[in-house]
């Protein structure tokens, strides 16, 4: 499988994949096809701004005269201008003003009535003209025109024809004139979408780092026109789609910045994207069940990236419960259903690790990571089991062999001790194990019961090393994979959570690893609870640098070691509070966004006191007729520091249907917390 798109340049060969049905949808996020699809602006933004026909906003908010004022004065202004003009027409101000209209013309048109009867109106309509106009902007009317009667949107300027990008300029300035001019036909008939427009830009992007790969792109491109270089499946689309997505930029729309003051007046009203320059940094969302986390954040996400893995851009495994499918089996590649008869790939235990020592690190994190501050000592007693099994056997041991090694076994272990007895460095392993085993504190106890949760009936097909079945591995996202597992959280919660952390250790280790990394990785948990743990913390903090990320949903914050709140907050880069969340949640997020500086306007009244008999009249009446006594009134402006979101907004005000996010881009970009209405 090849990560950028020109599966045929390394084939040598082109093949005609095969052409899946027209999705149930439209191809464009904003209809009108993918031709006016590509045409649509999309000005450079801060990240996490929606930049499909965004039209940018002044970072301050200008002063707008009130609507009642605004009309008021227009009504004043014009009633002024046409007394001014009634009293000049009728000569109460004299004919000072015809003087112009005496001089500057001859006085034979005196004599003439048709011609001076021109002129005169002529110099009445500019005067009166004149007091209009100046009227007119004295009582704000061209301000009235821009906000209540004015065009609120205009299309945007066509592209100049050299630079149209439904004609694939960048084709045919390379000379590939024929293979533009087949992807130009087919995006103005709407057969390419944009999917398969973001694909061929992909495998284009191949072509000018690699041109060895260039006659072999050209081929495809003549072949196949919209179907080059797809997909390994062969799809070229979603079945269904829930969310506005936009495959030129990698966005995925998850809702509107709320018009709301504590919103920066610069992003109120505009759309929120998530995208996997923000993404790489990580994701950590926090919210009660129903707060809409799976449904307005997780589903969002995950079809984005199952696009973004059909157009060769990136490899995705999201991790959910049994019946809370994030989408159709027909989007993913591999479904991988655990303690579920009918489950068509099996989950590698060992992450397709060839060291005991790597194997034996993924697996400790894995099965008691949770529990231990270190579990490097676990690391070590099960890498002084495996190592001599896989030595032995030529495969690690299933989970019930390695459970009845972890147990002390006499027979198993006797077993593995004559099967390695030629081997003095895995007799030495055994040794130690032995030896560690009559300790009173040994790990080894706490790994077999922890073990013992994998090793139930519902499981027996799960787990094998043996070379039957077909065992899924994160290692696979070097390759543009779309994922799905889904774990039995209901009938076997520690199982799944042991589940969880384990996909957590394992892709963090393949993406940490991979030698290739065009592709975006990306590992989604629909539920991360007890999945945290300290080395996984860690290695989130390292994934910014290997283009690869994950979304962690949680339901609370106590659902993570609270040693290790704060630093999974600070190392993540993205954070989402939703509706509803506990105020101790709140404090975290809000020590964590820190404070701002703001201006404060205090208002003090004081009453007056006067000596002066007319005064104490006047005083006296205004008391009578307001039942208040006179103040005078004093403003005090100044700069305070104060908490962003405090922990009792976060928990009170942010209404349902509602978020408060932060992003960080990976080249260091900050966003501050914006609320973000999810509904639109």
């Amino acid at each position: 499988m090849d990560t950028d798109g020109t599966y045929e340049a390394r084939r040598g060969h082109v093949a005609k994949p095969p052409v899946p049905p027209p999705p149930r949808h439209a191809p464009a996020p904003a209809g009108g096809g993918t031709a006016q699809w590509l045409r649509t602006p999309r000005p450079a933004a801060e990240p996490g701004v929606w930049r499909f026909g965004h039209r940018p906003r002044p970072e301050e908010e200008p002063e707008t005269v009130p609507a009642r004022r605004l009309f008021a004065g227009a009504v004043i202004a014009l009633l002024s201008g046409w007394l001014l003009w009634s009293l000049l027409w009728n000569g109460y101000l004299g004919y000072y003003w015809l003087w112009p209209l005496l001089v500057l013309t001859p006085d034979e048109w005196r004599s003439e009535p048709g011609t001076w009867a021109t002129a005169s109106y002529l110099y009445y309509a500019i005067v009166g003209g004149g007091l209009l106009v100046f009227f007119a902007r004295i009582g704000h009317i061209p301000e009235i025109w821009r906000r209540y009667a004015g065009k609120k949107d205009t299309p945007p300027p066509p592209p100049p024809p050299d630079a149209d990008p439904v004609d694939w300029p960048d084709l045919r300035d390379a000379g590939l004139t024929d293979a533009a001019a087949r992807l130009a036909d087919a995006t103005r008939s709407g057969t390419l979408r944009d999917v398969d427009y973001a694909r061929i830009r992909r495998a284009w992007q191949g072509v000018r780092t690699h041109p060895d790969r260039l006659a072999a792109f050209t081929d495809a491109v003549r072949a196949h026109g919209p179907a080059a270089c797809a997909h390994p499946s062969g799809v070229r689309d979603l079945p269904v789609r829930t969310a506005a997505h936009d495959l030129a930029t990698a966005q995925v729309r998850i809702g509107t910045a709320a018009d709301h003051p504590r919103n920066p007046y610069a992003r109120r009203t505009t759309g929120v994207a998530l995208e996997p320059a923000v993404l790489g940094t990580s994701l950590l969302a926090v919210g009660p069940a129903g707060s809409g986390k799976t449904v307005r954040l997780v589903r969002p996400v995950v079809e984005s990236l199952c696009l973004q893995a059909l157009a060769n851009r990136a490899a995705v495994i999201a991790v959910t419960a049994h019946g809370s499918a994030l989408a159709p089996d027909q989007a993913f590649d591999v479904v991988v259903s655990v303690g579920r008869p009918d489950s068509t790939h099996d989950l590698d235990l060992y992450g397709g690790a060839d060291d005991p020592d790597e194997a034996a690190r993924m697996l400790a994190e894995a099965l008691v990571g949770d529990l231990v501050p270190d579990s490097r000592r676990a690391a070590t007693a099960l890498a002084q089991l495996i190592g001599p099994y896989r030595a032995a056997h030529g495969h690690f041991p299933a989970v019930p062999e390695l459970r009845e090694l972890l147990g002390g076994a006499p027979k198993a272990l006797a077993e593995l001790r004559a099967a390695v007895a030629d081997d003095p460095a895995q007799l030495r392993e055994l040794d130690a194990r032995e030896r560690q085993a009559e300790r009173g504190d040994d790990v080894g106890v706490l790994l077999a019961e922890r073990i013992a949760f994998l090793d139930r009936p519902a499981f027996a097909r799960f787990f094998r090393t043996d070379s039957e079945g077909r065992r899924f591995s994160p290692r696979a996202v070097e390759h543009p994979l779309r994922v799905r597992v889904d774990l039995p959280e209901r009938g076997h919660a520690e199982a799944s959570r042991i589940v969880a952390r384990l996909l957590l250790a394992q892709f963090t280790e393949a993406a940490l690893g991979r030698a290739d990394r065009s592709l975006f990785a990306c590992l989604v948990l629909d539920d991360a609870t007890y999945t945290v743990t300290a080395d996984s913390v860690r290695a989130v903090q390292r994934l910014r640098s290997a283009h690869a990320g994950v979304v962690l949903a949680l339901r609370t914050l106590e659902d993570v070691p609270e040693a290790l709140r704060g630093p999974l907050l600070g190392a993540v880069g993205c954070r989402m509070a939703f509706a509803g969340i506990a105020a101790w949640d709140g404090g975290r997020f809000a020590e964590t966004w820190g404070t701002e500086w703001v201006q404060t306007r205090d208002v003090t009244n004081r009453q007056i006191i006067s000596d002066e008999p007319l005064t104490k009249a006047l005083h006296f009446l205004r008391r009578l007729a307001t039942g208040k006594a006179a103040t005078a009134e004093a403003v005090t402006v100044r700069e305070v520091e104060r908490q962003r979101w405090s922990a009792s907004d976060l928990a009170h005000a942010v209404p349902p249907g509602h978020a408060v996010l932060s992003l960080t881009g990976v080249r260091g970009e900050h966003v501050p917390p914006l609320l973000v209405d999810l509904r639109t």
